[in-house]
């Protein structure tokens, strides 16, 4: 029978063990730390109907959608768990406490170039706020606040939250009548960073924005200083459009809740060329960067979209969210040496039995099980070298061997495998040594 040449397709990740255990470590704090701020679990289908799916969908999100049919029906792969959230919100409105704060951690699918740290396939660790016909900023300062407490969970201390309002963009847009394209003026000025100044001023022009409106936009994007300062510097600037003013006063607030949250200047800036790509942002948004690496791209981001639910009701849902790339966090993560290990082993215990009689070391395997001790069994036919040689290899900490002076005595020999270090004990006080 010929063989198939086993591969993964680009674009998608696969982990060895090891990577997994890391991986899985960062998805639980993640997730502890969502729930430190109250923010509750759901879940949601991979697979939606199309119609429901794209209802708010369009540009860019719909070119990059894993779409099929089966059958009679129209299937799409979730592309983010934003949009899932506005028709999980409006299905089950008369079950769900206001404000909503949920979180949820699952693989979402887009049909980008594969590129270094950049999946078809990843995990998207979110967290949303949904109001019920209103929701007040102080949801638009706690996002930045979990964002911090997330990263410096995770042992990060290096990285800085870019903050700014899509309605002061939109205000100036306005202001140069340049509203009709307002969205494709967002998406260029979002990718300023990666293509530069001069590639951005030739995408403008594309656009048919005359140079007076292109320098105008560029000088106003490259406004900067501390928080404080371009809050002043927005405030003289002489744009008198209402809604570039309304977004001034949301940022100002959203800075105030953040000075009382007590979050140092170190760790969030204002940043007036984040504009985020996706088009259901309609306030405040968010990038997360790794300091000095920002060519590596944002890490989490998000932002305030007050029109998402429109599609599935006629109730007022406005939310606030970010969403965190956990698949791509590990990639960087992993590329700048930055990811700190707790546990190189799921097991904490390997039980090595001596003997052909392995009915001692299964009960004592099960004791360790039963008092919420990870033990594995290694019961292979191998010399004790072989036996402790894999323990090295998968990294457990310690090992009990078990022979027929042990089963006579029930004292087992317990060694640390780290320091080599070997003594006799009884189960019990094994059990005191491992939960200590």
């Amino acid at each position: 029978m010929e063989k198939v040449q086993p591969k993964t397709l680009p674009g998608f990740m696969e982990l060895l063990p090891e990577e997994q255990i890391v991986f899985n470590q960062m998805k639980e704090t993640i997730q502890k730390t969502y729930e430190k701020y109250g923010f509750l679990p759901i879940d949601t289908p991979v697979i939606e109907a199309s119609e429901v799916l794209l209802a708010k969908a369009g540009g860019e999100t719909e070119k990059q959608i894993y779409n099929f049919k089966k059958g009679e029906n129209d299937l799409t792969l979730r592309f983010d768990l934003t949009v899932p959230l506005a028709k999980y919100v409006a299905e089950h409105y008369n079950q769900l406490t206001f404000p909503f704060k949920r979180y949820q951690i699952g693989k979402v699918y887009r049909g980008e170039r594969p590129q270094r740290g950049r999946y078809r396939e990843f995990y998207q660790c979110d967290i949303d706020v949904i109001g019920d016909g209103e929701l007040s900023l102080f949801f638009d300062a706690e996002m930045p606040m979990v964002i911090y407490n997330t990263f410096k969970a995770l042992g990060l201390d290096e990285f800085c939250i870019f903050i700014n309002n899509r309605k002061i963009l939109e205000g100036l847009f306005k202001s140069i009548n340049a509203e009709n394209q307002k969205i494709e003026i967002m998406r260029i000025i979002d990718k300023l960073e990666k293509i530069g100044e001069e590639n951005t001023r030739k995408e403008l022009k594309t656009l048919g924005l005359n140079n007076e409106s292109i320098n105008t936009i560029i000088n106003f994007i490259n406004i900067n200083g501390n928080p404080l300062e371009i809050l002043e510097k927005l405030e003289n600037i002489g744009i008198d459009n209402p809604e570039f003013n309304l977004g001034k006063e949301e940022l100002k607030k959203v800075i105030q809740f953040l000075k009382a949250f007590g979050i140092s200047d170190k760790y969030f800036a204002i940043d007036l060329k984040i504009a985020r790509g996706l088009d259901y942002y309609t306030g405040t948004v968010y990038e997360t960067f790794i300091d000095g690496h920002r060519d590596m791209g944002s890490i989490c981001s998000g932002g305030r979209y007050n029109n998402l639910s429109d599609f599935y009701t006629d109730k007022k849902m406005p939310g606030v969210g970010i969403s965190i790339g956990l698949s791509r966090l590990y990639f960087v993560l992993n590329e700048l040496n930055l990811i700190k290990v707790e546990n190189k082993s799921i097991s904490k215990v390997i039980v090595i039995p001596m003997t052909e009689n392995f009915s001692y070391s299964i009960k004592v395997a099960n004791i360790l099980r039963e008092n919420g001790i990870n033990t594995e069994l290694y019961c292979e036919n191998k010399k004790i070298k072989a036996k402790f040689k894999y323990a090295d290899k998968l990294k457990v900490p310690y090992a009990i061997i078990i022979g027929e002076d042990e089963i006579k005595t029930e004292k087992l020999a317990f060694k640390n495998m780290e320091t080599g270090e070997q003594d006799s004990f009884t189960i019990d006080e094994i059990l005191t040594l491992l939960k200590n």
